[in-house]
């Protein structure tokens, strides 16, 4: 029989950390706005690092780390191999994770002489010559793509790790959620250079619900067919330094995207 008196082992609840590398804070504040969703995850499990959101502990060891933003400094480099070390599972969450973001557009210019004409005293500025996602330095367990990303998208993946499932992949292009969305086609209807065909869906088909063309936020989607994609920008009037722009932007360094907006790119310098 067990002593009336020994204490009762209490388990320990899955801690969570968030980390920011070089960003705008932007998916991190998509986390936050999930409201009530999000203070029913602070009731499974313990945040022991999130800025944001109050506690400050960078060297926290952590079952689920999110990871914010891309490696753009030297210490960044440092910094994400410790996050790595002290991380069970490892998400990035949004474009600049997942594929170096905004930020990466210096990767093909001269990363110096913007320094250098933006800075009174370039000297102090530790920058790299590159912006790149996070999984170019370190193993990623999972990706959540957008700009900012959808909390919805991040909260369900904590569930599914927390319930020991591997957590789900959107699949579908914009192009669908337009459709049950009800949303018309803006490149059928107006004619402009909408990236739904090749991009993934997660934002809820925003942009064409409110008569915009979609500019890929979600990088690209499964089985992305972008040269049918760029041959149709061309068609709607699109210069091709033009159409290398489309590919080239929010997820310039997603492998996909990149490799068009270089091929458009050589043919508008010939």
């Amino acid at each position: 029989m067990p002593d009336s008196h020994s204490s009762t082992m209490t388990v320990p609840r899955p801690r969570v950390a968030v980390h920011k590398f070089s960003s705008c804070d932007g998916c991190q504040l998509a986390l936050l706005n999930a409201g009530e969703d999000l203070l029913s995850l602070a009731g499974r499990v313990d945040f022991v690092h999130f800025a944001e959101a109050g506690p400050v502990d960078p060297e926290a060891e952590a079952d689920i780390a999110l990871v914010e933003g891309s490696v753009a400094t030297p210490e960044d480099v440092e910094r994400i191999q410790r996050v790595r070390a002290n991380s069970r599972y490892l998400i990035t969450i949004g474009a600049c994770a997942t594929a170096g973001g905004l930020q990466a557009l210096r990767n093909t210019a001269d990363a110096d002489a913007w320094v250098r004409a933006v800075y009174a005293s370039p000297e102090h500025i530790s920058s790299l010559a590159t912006s790149t996602a996070i999984g170019e330095h370190v193993k990623v367990d999972f990706e959540i793509w957008g700009c900012p990303v959808s909390g919805r998208e991040v909260l369900a993946a904590i569930a599914s790790l927390l319930g020991g499932a591997v957590p789900a992949r959107e699949q579908g292009k914009v192009c669908l959620e337009c459709k049950r969305q009800r949303a018309v086609c803006v490149m059928v209807a107006k004619g402009l250079p909408c990236m739904g065909p090749v991009t993934q869906t997660g934002c809820g088909a925003l942009c064409p619900t409110h008569g915009r063309d979609c500019y890929a936020c979600y990088g690209p989607g499964e089985n992305p067919n972008t040269a049918a994609q760029g041959r149709r920008l061309r068609e709607l009037g699109l210069a091709p330094a033009a159409v290398s722009r489309r590919f080239s932007f929010i997820d310039s360094q997603a492998p996909a995207f990149r490799e068009a907006g270089r091929y458009w790119q050589e043919q508008a310098d010939d």
